[in-house]
């Protein structure tokens, strides 16, 4: 079923990132991984073409409402599971984080809500991909004086936010941090994110880069992205943070 990763080459292209920061492999807590053998399928991926640590981060938003405690039994009981089956052909799951959906219907309120975060307090978070009718420029601000390091998920993929726009000024001029899909650079979401995904790296916008893999299409995707000769290019050509965590 899953040939296509015992291909004898496979670029490594991902190698200089060294960790995933975006991904949606925690089993049945989202519209990511159904099940544990798929988990293991794709971090088989992941590693195939050079990451070596891997941080889950399951949605929090109205469509998926999870709960922090909740998510981190699951993930500690995952990690054991994952340890008994681990023949060497796995990345390190260092951890689990969360992607924060930010919209009036289900924004964390900082200082309150026990968030998940990346190392270094740094706190991934996405909009909308279709509605743009907030713009939580305040919630930023809040979590920025708690001490928070904001990481806004693929802005590539918002159809509303333009990188010459007004609002990616003004979360920049803020010290938010952006993360491309890698995904995007191939075409995967179509060509209008693939467009925006490389401006927004030429433009030095985007400090880091992730997977976002969620089941075995995106892990097939990712091993084709791996062989792209202009993301083989943009690896060696630019430098971004995900080896920081």
């Amino acid at each position: 079923m899953f040939d296509f990763l015992k291909q004898k080459k496979q670029s490594k292209s991902f190698s200089p990132l060294v960790t995933d920061m975006h991904c949606h492999l925690l089993p049945g807590v989202d519209d990511g991984s159904s099940n544990i053998q798929e988990t293991v399928e794709c971090l088989r991926a992941m590693a195939s073409v050079g990451f070596q640590k891997v941080y889950f981060t399951p949605h929090f938003q109205a469509n998926y409402p999870n709960e922090e405690n909740d998510i981190q039994k699951r993930f500690a009981t995952l990690k054991k599971q994952l340890a008994a089956m681990d023949d060497g052909t796995l990345p390190e799951v260092a951890a689990v984080s969360g992607e924060y959906r930010f919209d009036p219907r289900f924004a964390r309120r900082p200082g309150v809500d026990n968030v998940l975060t990346l190392p270094g307090k740094r706190l991934l978070c996405e909009f909308s991909l279709h509605f743009n009718d907030y713009m939580p420029i305040d919630i930023f601000a809040e979590y920025q004086k708690l001490g928070y390091t904001l990481i806004l998920a693929h802005p590539e993929r918002y159809p509303y936010l333009g990188i010459h726009s007004s609002e990616v000024k003004t979360m920049k001029d803020m010290g938010i941090f952006f993360q491309i899909n890698v995904l995007s650079l191939n075409g995967f979401y179509g060509d209008t994110a693939m467009q925006k995904g490389y401006e927004y790296i030429e433009a030095g916008l985007a400090e880091y880069l992730g997977t976002d893999t969620h089941n075995m299409r995106y892990a097939k995707a990712l091993k084709d992205t791996a062989n792209n000769k202009k993301v083989q290019k943009i690896m060696k050509s630019h430098t971004f943070l995900n080896s920081q965590l």
